[in-house]
C-alpha cells in the first residue's frame, strides 16, 4: 500500500502532486521595505519545491502598506509587486510543485510607523500601539484591497490563494469577541463578526475562481473567546460562501498560554472536516512522515502543513518517503544523490 501522503489530490481544477504543504511563514526579508520580493525569496521557496513539497505557500503578503506585520514583509498592495511574485511562482512551478500565496492584513498587530487599524481600539498588550477603530469606509477599502490582492495573485500565476484569518491579525480580530467590541453590523453576534470575512471571501471570488483556502485560529485559549465549536459553525458558513479548504491553526489573538505538544492542533482540523464536511489542513508540530500519514489515513485532515521542519530541512519530503518506504522521484538534477 502506497503512502497517502504522496498521493495526488485535486482541489477545484488544481492537482497537487502530494499532500505536503509548506506552511506560510513570515521571513521579514524585503530589503528596501517596499514589499518587493528579492532573489532570496526565489531561492528560499524554490529550494522547498526542489525538495518535492507538493504545494509551496508564500508568507503573509500584505494587501495594504498599512497592513504589514513588519516593514520588511512581502507586499501585494501594488501592481509593482506582481513581477517579483511571478518570479517566485514560476520558480516553484519549474521544480514541479504548485504555488500558493497567503494574503493578509496585520490589523492591531502591525509593527510599522504611523497609525494602525482594528475593529475596536484595543491594543494587543502594553508594549504595542493602540489601533484606531475602523470606519465603515475603511472596512470597505480593506475588503477592496483583498480583492485587488487576489487579482494580483492571479496575474502572478499562483495556483492557490489563502486568506489569513488567524493569529490575531485583522480578520481574526473581527471574528473574536475578545477583540471585536463593535455595535454596528460588523460586531456583536457571531454572524455579524463573520461579516467582514464574508465580504472579503465574496470580493475575492469575483476575481478568483481557483482553490481558496482560509487559515483560522480555531481556539482563542481564553474563557471568553472563540472555541472550536464556534469555528465548526464558521467553517460551514465559509463553505457556503465558496471556500474550499480550512487551514486549522490556533491562538495569538490575545496573549495566552497555549498547551503545545506534537500534533496539538490536529483535532481542530478533524472536527471541522467532520462537522462542516469541508477539506481541512492540519498544522502544528508535525515532524515525521509517520505522524503525517496517520493524520491522513485516519481522515483527520486532507493536507498536512509543514513549517519549521521545512526550515530545518528543505528535503523533508524525501526523509518522510524513506520513513514510509515510498518511492519519491527526485529532481533530475539530484538523481545521483537520492
Amino acid at each position: 500500500m502506497s503512502a497517502l501522503l504522496f498521493e495526488p489530490i485535486t482541489i477545484k481544477h488544481v492537482t497537487l502532486p502530494n499532500r505536503i504543504v509548506m506552511s506560510p511563514m513570515c521571513m521579514y526579508s524585503c530589503a528596501d521595505e517596499d514589499g518587493r520580493a528579492t532573489g532570496w525569496h526565489v531561492t528560499h521557496y524554490q529550494s522547498r519545491a526542489m525538495g518535492q513539497t507538493g504545494l509551496i505557500m508564500l508568507e503573509a503578503s500584505a494587501v495594504t502598506e498599512q497592513g504589514r506585520i513588519s516593514a520588511n514583509d512581502l507586499g501585494i498592495w501594488d501592481d509593482s509587486h506582481i513581477e517579483g511574485l511571478k518570479m517566485i511562482s514560476d520558480a516553484i512551478h519549474s521544480a514541479g510543485s504548485k504555488s500558493a500565496i497567503q494574503i493578509a492584513h496585520a490589523g492591531r498587530k502591525a509593527m510599522i510607523d504611523g497609525p494602525i487599524i482594528a475593529p475596536s481600539p484595543l491594543a494587543f498588550d502594553e508594549s504595542m500601539k493602540q489601533p484606531e477603530e475602523m470606519t465603515l469606509q475603511q472596512i470597505n477599502e480593506t475588503v477592496a484591497a483583498f480583492k485587488e490582492g487576489a487579482r494580483r495573485a492571479k496575474e502572478a500565476g499562483f495556483d492557490v490563494i489563502e486568506i489569513h484569518a488567524a493569529h490575531g491579525y485583522l480578520i481574526n480580530e473581527f471574528l473574536s469577541p475578545l477583540t471585536n467590541r463593535r455595535s454596528d453590523s460588523y460586531g456583536g453576534s457571531q454572524q455579524k463578526r463573520y461579516r467582514f470575512l464574508q465580504d472579503i471571501i465574496g470580493a475575492v471570488r469575483t476575481v478568483w475562481d481557483g482553490p481558496l483556502f482560509v487559515r483560522i485560529s480555531a481556539h482563542d485559549y481564553h474563557p471568553d473567546g472563540s472555541t472550536i465549536e464556534d469555528y465548526a459553525v464558521l467553517a460551514q458558513w465559509m463553505k457556503e460562501d465558496g471556500v474550499d479548504l480550512i487551514d486549522c491553526s490556533s491562538g495569538a489573538v490575545v496573549p495566552a498560554k497555549i498547551p503545545v505538544f506534537p500534533g496539538y492542533q490536529v483535532s481542530f482540523a478533524e472536527k471541522i472536516k467532520t462537522e462542516a464536511q469541508i477539506l481541512t489542513g492540519a498544522v502544528g508540530l508535525i515532524t515525521s512522515g509517520l505522524q503525517a500519514e496517520e493524520i491522513l489515513r485516519n481522515g483527520r485532515a486532507d493536507l498536512v502543513f509543514i513549517g519549521r521542519e521545512l526550515l530545518r530541512n528543505p528535503y523533508w519530503p524525501r526523509q518522510a518517503a524513506i520513513e514510509l518506504r515510498t518511492e519519491l522521484d527526485p529532481p533530475k538534477q539530484y538523481e545521483r544523490g537520492w
